[in-house]
């Protein structure tokens, strides 16, 4: 480690530190290795066992847990904070197996003042927007965008190309699939599952036919129902629990059942509030 890095008052005796754009007052701890490119702003913390790779960001009172990876180009807002087991910046791999060829930027966000949780991994290619949270083990596909303020919480799955809106709440074991969209201030439970594919051949993959589900804003999303690809939820629509949706849902209406029948919303729907804070952060 150079003088000049000591001089700014860094705990790293047995760290690997490669750059000297490091702000003050940071804490690298041992074991951790910080590549050439890399520049972190004032009160970082690293603690042990972290790697960051060439040229990311962190911004100002960034904390990085143990045993997190963070890829070249990452980009980390101020006062975000990345629990342990954590990778930020995977590319795709298995391509000669897929239909889908994988391909993507090698560039990753990640907003200010979000909380990623343990061995949550995020792609290349992925925006985060400010103040989200990541639950543990969830998992975010290449080319996709979450918007502000937005829980996706313990293992839940994004497929590639999946816009999520502001506000959005997703909760455990859902899986979110490709090419789907889904609008601001949603919400969908637990189990869930959202589907892109009505062929089914694995073998093959044409972007015109793989769509998901196209959800629109103050939607609600009950626990175990199914989506089936293409179809549109309109806003402020209630799907109920365990319900198969197989073809559009008219907004403000409620569909249950399976397969799912659409009906009347006799319950009344809470305008969002978009000024509320976000407790759960």
């Amino acid at each position: 480690m150079s003088e000049e890095v000591q001089d700014l008052g860094i705990r790293a005796s047995t760290a690997v530190v490669e750059s000297n754009d490091i702000g003050q007052n940071c804490s690298i701890s041992d074991f951790s290795v910080i590549r050439r490119g890399v520049r972190l702003g004032n009160n970082v913390v690293i603690h042990s066992h972290v790697v960051i790779h060439e040229d990311a960001i962190l911004g100002d009172g960034v904390i990085v847990h143990p045993h997190v990876v963070i890829n070249a180009n990452a980009v980390i807002g101020a006062g975000s904070e990345l629990h342990p087991g954590t990778v930020i910046g995977k590319l795709p791999a298995g391509g000669h197996i897929l239909s889908r060829k994988p391909h993507c930027d090698t560039t990753v966000s990640v907003g200010e003042g979000c909380a990623i949780g343990p061995n949550a991994v995020v792609y290349y290619e992925v925006e985060i927007g400010d103040y989200a949270l990541l639950g543990d083990g969830a998992s975010v596909r290449e080319q996709c965008k979450i918007g502000a303020y937005s829980l996706i919480s313990r293992c839940v799955t994004i497929n590639c190309n999946t816009v999520i809106g502001s506000r959005v709440k997703i909760m455990d074991n859902t899986h979110i699939t490709g090419n789907a969209w889904i609008g601001d201030h949603v919400f969908i439970s637990t189990g869930v599952s959202t589907t892109n594919d009505n062929f089914k051949s694995g073998e093959t993959y044409d972007e015109a036919y793989m769509k998901g589900p196209m959800i629109m804003n103050d939607v609600k999303i009950g626990a175990g129902a199914t989506l089936l690809p293409s179809v549109v939820i309109g806003e402020g629509a209630v799907v109920g629990a365990g319900c198969l949706v197989t073809k559009d849902v008219e907004a403000r209406s409620l569909v249950k059942g399976l397969p799912g029948r659409v009906g009347p919303l006799s319950l009344p729907i809470p305008e969002a509030e978009d000024k509320k804070p976000n407790t759960l952060i």
